[in-house]
Order: C-alpha cells, then structure tokens, then sequence
C-alpha cells in the first residue's frame, strides 16, 4: 500500500521542456554579449516554445536584441521570466503524477519586484560576460551590495540569495579554469535574484492541532537546519504543514551534537523526540504552507504516533501550491507513506518503479540496514536527474524479530543508544564551550 499513485514514464513533453532550459543554460554559460549560432538558435527556440502567450513578444524581441549585441534589463526580465515558466511546468507535472492530494490555490497576487539598481547591473554583466567569464572582481562585485540590501528588510531575502551566489561564484573564480560548471544551479540562482518580489512574506494566523510526521535533518558545515512536516487539524481542514528552524555553527560540530545548537527551541524539539501533537495558537502560516515558528504560541499535546498520522490523514490532507519562484522540479519534496515494497540495492521496488533512496543524516538515528529491512517508510518524494528519490524520515523495521519505528527526529533531545549518547557527550562539549565563550564576548 502507498500514498501515491504508480509511478510511470515521466510526462509528456518534459524532456523538451528541460531541453529548452539547457539550451539557455549554456547561452548563459557561453555569455548573452557573445553568443554563437547554436547559442542563438536556443534563444529562438524558447520565444517560439511561448508563441500565444503573454511572454512570446517580449522573448522574441530579446532574442532579436541579444543577436543584434543589445542586451537591457528588459530582456533579461524576459529570458529569467521563461525560464521560470519553463521549470514551474515541469514542477507541476511531475507534482501531479506523484502526488494524489487536493492543493488549495495560491492567492493570485502580484507582488512587486523591486530589484535595486547596482543588482541589476551586476545580473547583466554576469548574463553579458557569462559563467565562464566570470573573474574574481565580478564575483566580488555582488558581495558588496549585500550590506546595503541588509539594512532595508524588505530585501533581506534577496540579500541572502545574493550572498550566497557570490560566494558560489567566488569559490570558483576564474571559471575558465573549472572543468565543469554548475550551469543549472547558476542559472537557477541568476533567474530567482532577477525576479526576486520585495516586502515581507504574506502569512495569516492559525490555530489547531499539529500532528507531525517527520523532521528533514540539513547538515552543512556552518548551518543545521531541520525542517518538520506534518498535518494542521484547524476546524474541519487537514493541511500539509512545514516548520523550519535553522541554527549557524562551526564544521567541527557534527553529527548528533548538531541538536545543541536549537536549544531556542525546546518545545518543538520535546515533541519530535516524544512523538508528541502539538496545540497551537495564532502561530503564522503562509500561503505556501510553512508556519513561522513561535516557541510561546506552542504547547505539548497527546503522543500521536506518525505512521497512525500518515496512514489515517495524509491521503486526503490539502497541500498547498509553492510560490511562483519555487515552483522549481529541485524544490519537489512531499511527505508521502510508503508500504509494500521490497528493497534492493537500487531502492524501494514500488511494484516496477524504483525509488532511490537519500544518503541519510549523521545526526539522526536512522541507518542504511533499518531502511534496507523496513516494511513501511514516511518520506520526503523528490525528483532529481530524471528519476524519483525518497528521503526517509520514519521507518518500520524489524529488529530482533521485533517491529520497531525508527525517526530521525528521535535524538533531538539527544542520543537514545548508548554507544551514540557516550560519543555525543565528548563531542557535543564543545558547543558549551563555543556557547559560553560567546556569551563572554558578548558580555564585554
């Protein structure tokens, strides 16, 4: 038995989809200010792929303009805008072939892109110049703006997006030298920054039952992120839901000692190690169904075991449609319940289709032997390089001839096992020690 519908051959006109974004993808490699005939032809290709529609004048003048050596912001606007449609389509076909839930409209809006000048000029010379031609001054170009975006908090989230960019971009410089360029994610990046809405995210107040199903552990080496979905009970609706949290730390704080670093959060946490509901009120949701955690608007309720969750509710819980901008085939991740496959080194067999399944979290307790000898598994569905994958979050395994359920959330108040507790003990007094030191500083 499974939450979703069979898995088949992807959907019609995907592949062609795809093959327009890597066409611009290399022009964007190549550079817009010198494009080559097959570069050219990739432009054409996408004004003709919107011939109808709202975007197919100015797609088609921006590829004239572009073969000409004019490029303008407008043009640019034009390109990111397609590229956008583009994977936003993509999205949501696989969206419908995986997913067999009910998705409440996102609110027809038209949020105002207010991208400052100096950004602007600094995505044209990137799209101009092209990956390949990016240079260590170019790259640190765009970091320099980031503390002028800081200081408006409308533009705090284009300011991440561009630190982050630059970073990248940074990394790599000079470009020309890399054998390999990460096209697609640059071009995600450079699209996303152009289109980027100001002003805060619209959210309204909520209150009800928070049933949860699983946390996503992110480990990087100066963030842990955990991101818990589950399903909101608010008078007669279910709703898919996400909460995310995020703590910065140092590469040397790895592995289970990662859960030190949310001890703001220690309501939350309590109910991810307990299995427990949670009550909330007036807590904030936004329109693409993540709630902007509030510890005081959150108290403990009844354990409620996620696989009864899963089973009972998931089915026929609404999801939400992402934001226009994450409408992105990467960004495709749901909670889905999983049972009756078998395992193998590929995968889950969902009966002909296989799954692959993510590297797992060190942080967590799940391992690769309880994935492998499990009979049921609530995961995140994700599409990546032209298959599906699951990322486990829960499993039902059997231990010792004993059925068990194993989560990952289930050492976020720390270790259960003993051998794991012990090593995290040494391990994780070094945050106290990070913690106390930082206090100090901050004292003085």
């Amino acid at each position: 038995m499974t939450s979703l519908p069979a898995l088949g051959p992807v959907p019609e006109g995907l592949p062609e989809a795809l093959a327009l974004v890597d066409g611009l993808d290399d022009a964007l490699e190549h550079g817009l200010g010198r494009p080559d005939d097959a570069h050219l032809r990739s432009l054409t290709d996408l004004a003709g792929a919107f011939a109808g529609s709202p975007l197919a004048a100015p797609l088609s003048e921006a590829a004239g303009k572009i073969a000409a050596g004019s490029v303008t912001d407008e043009h640019l606007l034009a390109v990111a805008g397609a590229r956008v449609a583009l994977l936003g389509a993509v999205h949501d076909a696989l969206a419908s072939q995986a997913f067999a839930r009910t998705r409440a409209p996102f609110p027809d809006t038209s949020p105002e892109v207010s991208v400052p000048s100096n950004i602007r000029s600094w995505l044209r010379e990137l799209a101009i110049t092209g990956w390949r031609g990016v240079d260590h001054e170019i790259a640190a170009a765009g970091a320099r703006a980031v503390p002028g975006l800081l200081d408006d908090p409308g533009q705090r989230r284009l300011a991440v997006l561009i630190d982050g960019f630059a970073a990248e971009l940074r990394a790599g410089a000079p470009v020309a030298t890399l054998s390999q360029v990460p096209s697609r994610r640059w071009a995600d990046l450079w699209s996303r920054a152009l289109l980027m809405p100001s002003g805060e995210v619209p959210a309204e107040p909520v209150s009800g039952r928070l049933l949860l199903l699983g946390a996503d552990l992110r480990e990087h080496p100066t963030a842990f992120q955990v991101q818990v979905h589950g399903l909101l009970e608010s008078g007669d609706a279910v709703r898919v839901v996400r909460v995310t949290v995020t703590a910065a730390k140092v590469d040397t704080i790895t592995g289970p000692s990662a859960w030190r670093m949310l001890a703001g959060v220690p309501v939350l946490l309590g109910a991810l190690a307990g299995h427990q509901s949670l009550e909330l009120k007036g807590m904030s949701l936004t329109a693409a169904g993540d709630l902007l955690w509030q510890e005081e608007l959150a108290t403990p309720g009844e354990v409620a075991d996620p696989f009864a969750t899963a089973r009972v509710l998931l089915g026929t819980a609404v999801a939400t449609f992402p934001a226009p901008l994450d409408r992105h085939p990467a960004a495709l991740a749901e909670p889905v319940l999983l049972e009756g496959y078998s395992s193998g080194d590929e995968g889950l067999d969902l009966g002909g289709v296989v799954v692959g399944v993510d590297p797992l979290p060190t942080a967590g307790p799940l391992t690769s032997e309880l994935v492998s000898s499990s009979s049921a598994c609530i995961g995140l569905l994700r599409w990546d390089a032209g298959g599906w994958f699951v990322r486990p979050l829960a499993v039902q395994a059997t231990v010792r001839k004993k059925v068990v359920a194993v989560h990952t959330g289930d050492w976020a108040l720390g270790p259960t096992e003993a051998k794991a507790a012990k090593a995290e003990a040494v391990n994780g007094a070094a945050v106290d020690v990070l913690r106390e030191r930082a206090g100090r500083l901050l004292r003085k």
